[in-house]
């Protein structure tokens, strides 16, 4: 009885689809998160009578063959990185990207990290720096005078003095692009490590050709879309209940040849 083993295939391929939703789902307030979608394949197949072979001494060919497949495997779980919405903060150091490209985040053990989520904010040396103290490339200071600070749509940052003179330029934003940003790693905290399926991060200005440019006082929103998420949910739960019904099914008939006499 294949169809056990088949439809056991099926339950757990709707299991992860389900934990994929489900974290969605989780994070839809989550400052520049991505969603995922879970993506599969079917198995390998037993060739009970294989196409395309002489059926007899006449040379006639078998034109379909018999194929009986094993189920089903998840092929990736794909994230998804369309543009979320623009909300207002408040915040003079939030900042969202409009366009494509990554804020630049230094490891505390030396490594650059990325990421969509611009709520900053600035530590007690004046540097701009994410949620968790790591500083945002390239450090940033706010001079401790400053009495308000601009980022203009180039990144570019400006400190206005306390004396009300000409503001001044202390600072750019560095930015980071990749060839396929859905194979960079997610390591929590809204942050990616480059890997070799993302690509070597090409870096740039905000603004420059191919990157985008940067909003203040505003953030990235979720990109989940929480009418999709749930229709997906029903969907994957139904998918469950028929692998499941397969399995019952089966067991019936077993139970049936069982009470031959």
């Amino acid at each position: 009885m294949r169809a056990l083993n088949t439809a056991a295939t099926g339950m757990q391929a709707q299991q992860l689809n389900v934990e994929v939703i489900a974290n969605n789902i989780a994070n839809m307030n989550t400052t520049g998160f991505k969603r995922q979608r879970a993506e599969f394949e079917d198995m390998l197949y037993q060739n009970v009578e294989k196409m395309g072979v002489s059926s007899s001494d006449a040379n006639t060919i078998v034109p379909t063959g018999v194929q009986v497949g094993a189920g089903v495997k998840a092929g990736a779980v794909y994230r998804v990185t369309e543009q979320g919405n623009i909300s207002q903060s408040g915040n003079p150091y939030d900042l969202a990207i409009q366009g494509d490209g990554y804020f630049i985040v230094q490891l505390p053990d030396g490594r650059d990290a990325y990421t969509r989520a611009g709520n900053f904010s600035i530590n007690a040396d004046g540097q701009i720096v994410t949620h968790e103290g790591y500083v945002v490339s390239p450090g940033i200071s706010v001079p401790t005078d400053a009495t308000s600070v601009s980022i203009n749509a180039q990144g570019v940052v400006s400190a206005i003095p306390a004396d009300g003179s000409t503001p001044q330029d202390i600072g750019a934003f560095e930015m980071a692009r990749f060839v396929n940003p859905p194979g960079l790693d997610a390591i929590g905290d809204n942050l990616f490590l480059e890997t070799a399926a993302s690509g070597t991060a090409n870096r740039g200005q905000p603004g420059a050709v191919g990157f985008g440019t940067l909003e203040q006082g505003y953030l990235e929103t979720s990109n989940v879309n929480a009418v999709t998420e749930i229709s997906d949910l029903i969907t994957a739960q139904r998918a469950y209940e028929m692998n499941s019904k397969v399995i019952t099914t089966t067991d019936q008939m077993l139970q049936t040849m069982t009470n031959l006499r």
